[in-house]
This record gives structure tokens, sequence and C-alpha cells, in this order.
């Protein structure tokens, strides 16, 4: 039933294989509200965090973007990073920084050694997709290409198209993301993440958002996802369910479905 691979960091599953890991988001706007948010999310125990940096107010500062994602790094352990400046055009914050300046931080963040994962936007321009590839691989950091569409479900060509479309540009784990205006879209969104599981040679990520995508969020995994998205302190995107919850309804169908 499940033919998507685990999300690896240098050779290794990340939690030791989980499947589907949770990854829980970091929202703080300075950095006594990341190391707050950080005090509530880790007892929490998720599998991967995600340092939204475009909520971050110092994002001009490449050195105190720096800083703080080594304060994250410290305070993670053994917990894997994702860094992502989600766009405005994507959903993300906006920021006071041209796109140059976001592919110079992205450089010096991997070249900083503080994180474990990067994510950008296969929509950008592919000069700069590929800057951000040469400093992930340079840098031993896996590369999350990703897809968001905040209005609209696209038809399951298009999906697929996305999800090809990462694996060819290079990324180490493809991500979709979409909105569903009816029930319809959800299982369109599920229907092309059952078909990547079987067609791409790279892990993936795949959800829904908003109320009616919070199914996928909960479910995805059964059709393929690598990874759902959780509450530990702060929501980053509408439809994400609670950590607590969501382990709750992960174990009630695993133990359902023999443990898949």
């Amino acid at each position: 039933m499940q033919t998507s691979r685990p999300i690896e960091l240098r050779g290794q599953a990340i939690a030791s294989g989980k499947f589907p890991l949770v990854c829980v988001p970091l929202v703080g706007r300075t950095l006594k509200q990341l190391t707050a948010e950080l005090a509530i999310v880790l007892p929490k125990r998720p599998d991967v965090l995600e340092w939204r940096v475009d909520f971050f107010e110092a994002i001009g500062n490449t050195a105190a973007v720096i800083a703080a994602a080594l304060a994250i790094k410290r305070g993670a352990g053994n917990i894997p990073v994702l860094f992502t400046r989600r766009s405005t055009l994507e959903g993300g914050e906006k920021i006071a920084i041209s796109e140059a300046q976001v592919i110079a931080m992205y450089a010096a963040v991997c070249e900083s050694k503080c994180i474990d994962l990067i994510d950008y936007e296969m929509a950008n321009d592919a000069t700069h997709i590929a800057q951000v590839r040469a400093a992930a691989i340079a840098n031993d950091v896996m590369l999350v290409l990703s897809y968001h569409n905040f209005s609209a479900t696209p038809n399951l060509e298009t999906l697929a198209t996305k999800f090809l479309m990462a694996e060819k540009l290079g990324a180490d784990v493809a991500k979709v993301a979409v909105m569903p205006v009816n029930l319809d879209d959800v299982l369109t969104l599920l229907i092309a993440t059952r078909e990547a599981s079987k067609n791409l040679s790279i892990p993936f990520i795949s959800l829904s958002m908003g109320p009616y995508g919070a199914l996928t969020r909960l479910f995805g995994w059964v059709f393929g996802s690598s990874l759902t998205f959780a509450v530990g302190a702060a929501r980053s995107a509408p439809g994400q369910v609670p950590i607590e919850d969501l382990n709750t309804v992960l174990a009630i169908v695993q133990k359902l479905m023999g443990g898949r």
C-alpha cells in the first residue's frame, strides 16, 4: 500500500523511517518569541520543525537569521529543521528584501550548517532555483521544491505535472499544497497523491488546506504523502490540526490498518 519513500537525511531516514513524519511550524517574529515557541513545541515531540523565516522581523539581517537558526537548531537537538521563506504569492508574509537577497540568505544559512532541509518554490525563476539547489548540495542540505495554490485545486493533470516538475528540477522532496472549495477537490488531491506515490522516485508531501483540507492532513499519508503539518504553538497555514489530535488519529488509523 505504501509506495512512497521516507524522507532521509545524510542517508538515514528521519525518525527511523516513521510514516508519516509530523512537522510543526515556528512562526515567532523575534528570537524571544521563537524561543518561547520552542519551549511549547519540543515537549510535544514533533519529527521535524519548520522555521517560517518570512514571519521573522529581522529577515533582512542575515547574521540575525543565522543566529536565530543556530538557536533553533541547538534547542531542537536531533529534530531536523526545515528552513522556509514562503513568498506572498504562495501564502507567505510580506518581506522587505528582494529575491536576490533571499537567495543570498539561503546560501548563507546553508553554509552555516544550522538547518537540515530548505524549501523553495518552483514558481521562482529557474536561475534562482538552480542557485538554491547548488547551495543545498554543497552543504548537504535537503531541498524541498514546493507549489502552493491558496485559491483553488488544479486538475489531476496539473497536479501530476507539479510533482514531476519538482523531481525534474532536482528536488530531494516534492511538495504540493492546494485549496479545496468542496470535497471533490479533496478527492482530486488524494488521487493525485496516490498517483505520485506510484510515479515519483523521490519522497513527497501533499496536502489540501482549509477546513475540507484537514482531512488530507489526517489521512494523506495513507495515499503516499511522507509528511504532514500540525500545530504545536501557532498555525502557519489554514487547516492545520493540533499535534495532539493528529497523533491520536494517526495512532487509531494505523492500528486499524495493521500498523501500516
